[in-house]
């Protein structure tokens, strides 16, 4: 069968149709990269017709355990271009000269509902019996039960095959702790990460489930043990997830990145169904079908299990409590629960995300609102500005920065579950120090933003909290410098003035994750006179850069309300 009569091959014609919305962006650029391959336009990479033939009648040969029907039959449309794009792709290796697989690694974003840990199933099935004599297969998962669930699904499909279970001829053995291919004498082991070593193993390819509760470890101890091999494939799979320092953040970025050309290592295969920037604003998960259908691919064609979804999201309207599991596990946007004293929806403030814009800057008077917190703790600068002359129709525009100590980095990661290093990378924040903040780096940081961004410093709110040092500083240099008292009754009014802007749609912000955590870590609560306030100790970690918000926005009000007078309300 030629390639381009494939399964694989229509559903990357499908999913690049122009108006075809129900694909998301970097999906449609995989099948873009992939079609051209198909269509013999790549130089380095093409598509083995024969691998192809030879996986499909492969494919033919097993039965499904629930549909009882072939499975070539029986996959879904993504599931049969993840497959064929994984096997069939190939290149000449340019050092020993031999046909070996284009993909090292290849990546699964996708909603619940999917049939993916079937898939891996299959997936596992087709190695065993394609990969060379002696070669071992290894699964990981955050626990055992996880792990043991593909295990299952191999089993299943095995038993189900009337082909691969003769008792005569048997093909695998299936054992408690391993499933043994005996044509080929492979082997494939499940492993847990929270009871087994991954060191010293030697995966010719291995696959990490539900890699989203996962931090680094587990991946980058497999790919180490492949380093000797030529033919190494490692596939990683996960739904969303809640917590800010998995390995799917670093695999997903890496994988978008490629799409983009901002990478050259072109060998990683990566379907990443997630909705589109614009689908994760506001309340448009509510009620726009795209959310779902960029999400859940099955969905696109399975009326069942779009309506099931369908459900779960009027549910996830109508209660908080259901509204995390339903945009993380079937939306795949990620989404931290607030409960009743949650300060405002993350999807909500992603409304106003903009792209980082030096040079929309330039000549902008700016107000700034520190968060000097305990020196081993973060710390935070705040530059904002506006639009507008009085608080009803002011647009307020901010860019945040964030200090860590350099030497806390990796505890400060594993206690807060927040991936520093990638922050660092990203830009939303800078290391300084050791195991406490150098203070000269963000004094410097201050000094140097009128030089770097061509911004005029209006003035630099301030808890004078641990902060006072550095506020001598700026006021020798000529800023001024105001003292905002950390208490609900100064506080009230710029925390309820820059939830109304966000809510309405006047509050952007340079794109920063480190902010976005922050704004799902915060808590309000109210003293006795109903004024509401982030609170830092009810709040879930930190929440520098709100505060740090919130006292830039403070000084924003008071010019609006009280113009050039030096008149600022102190209690």
């Amino acid at each position: 069968m030629e390639i381009k009569e494939s399964r694989a091959y229509k559903y990357c014609a499908w999913a690049i149709e122009s108006g075809n919305d129900k694909v998301p962006h970097y999906v449609k650029l995989q099948c873009e990269s992939w079609k051209k391959i198909a269509d013999g336009e790549d130089p380095e990479a093409y598509v083995s017709e024969q691998t192809y033939e030879k996986i499909w009648k492969l494919l033919h040969l097993m039965v499904h355990p629930d549909l009882h029907n072939p499975l070539d039959e029986s996959l879904e449309d993504y599931a049969a271009f993840f497959i064929t794009a994984v096997f069939c792709t190939k290149m000449i290796d340019p050092d020993d000269n031999i046909e070996v697989r284009f993909y090292e690694t290849a990546l699964l974003k996708i909603a619940r509902k999917n049939f993916k840990t079937f898939n891996a199933a299959v997936i596992f099935i087709l190695l065993m019996l394609t990969e060379p004599r002696f070669s071992r297969f290894f699964s990981v998962a955050p626990d055992l039960k996880l792990s043991k669930e593909l295990q299952v699904a191999i089993k299943k499909i095995i038993k189900s095959s009337p082909i691969l279970s003769d008792e005569l001829e048997p093909v695998f053995k299936t054992l408690r702790s391993e499933i043994r291919c005996l044509l080929t004498e492979s082997e494939y082991t499940p492993l847990a990460y929270s009871e087994d070593k991954m060191d010293g193993k030697l995966p010719s390819a291995f696959l990490a489930d539900e890699a989203g509760a996962m931090d680094s470890y587990p991946v980058e101890a497999m790919r180490s043990g492949q380093i000797t091999l030529l033919n190494a494939l490692g596939i990683i799979l996960s739904t969303e997830y809640p917590n800010d320092n998995n390995v799917m953040i670093d695999e997903v970025d890496k994988g978008k990145k490629i799409l983009d050309g901002l990478r050259e290592d072109r060998r990683m295969f990566s379907l990443i169904y997630v909705p589109d920037d614009q689908l994760w604003q506001g309340d448009e998960w509510q009620h726009n079908d795209l959310c779902i259908y960029q999400s859940n691919p099955v969905a696109c064609t399975n009326k069942r299990i779009f309506r099931k979804i369908v459900d779960k999201r009027t549910d996830a309207i109508d209660y908080e409590n259901k509204r995390e599991n339903y945009l993380c596990k079937h939306n795949n946007i990620k989404y931290k629960g607030l409960g009743v004293e949650g300060y405002v929806e993350i999807t909500k403030v992603r409304k106003g995300k903009r792209k980082r814009d030096d040079a929309w800057w330039r000549g902008r008077e700016v107000w700034l609102g520190l968060d000097f917190s305990m020196t081993e703790d973060n710390v935070c600068v705040d530059m904002k500005t506006h639009d507008g002359t009085t608080k009803d129709d002011a647009v307020l525009y901010t860019r945040t920065m964030g200090f860590i100590p350099a030497g806390r980095i990796a505890q400060k990661t594993k206690k807060e579950g927040v991936d520093y290093n990638a922050l660092i990378r990203n830009g939303c924040c800078i290391a300084c120090g050791d195991e406490v903040i150098d203070y000269t780096a963000v004094e410097e940081y201050v000094l140097t933003l009128e030089e770097k961004l061509g911004v005029k410093i209006m003035q630099i709110g301030y808890d004078k909290w641990n902060a006072l040092s550095s506020v001598q500083k700026f006021e020798k240099a000529g800023y001024t410098c105001v003292e905002i008292k950390q208490h609900s009754s100064v506080l009230h009014s710029p925390t309820k003035w820059l939830k109304e802007c966000i809510l309405s749609g006047r509050y952007f912000y340079d794109e920063n994750l480190m902010l976005e955590i922050n704004f799902q870590n915060a808590r309000c609560t109210e003293d006795t006179n109903k004024n509401k306030y982030v609170n830092k100790k009810k709040s879930e970690e930190k929440v520098d850069q709100v505060v740090g918000n919130i006292n830039s926005t403070y000084l924003i009000e008071q010019e609006l309300l009280y113009g050039e007078s030096d008149y600022f309300v102190q209690f």
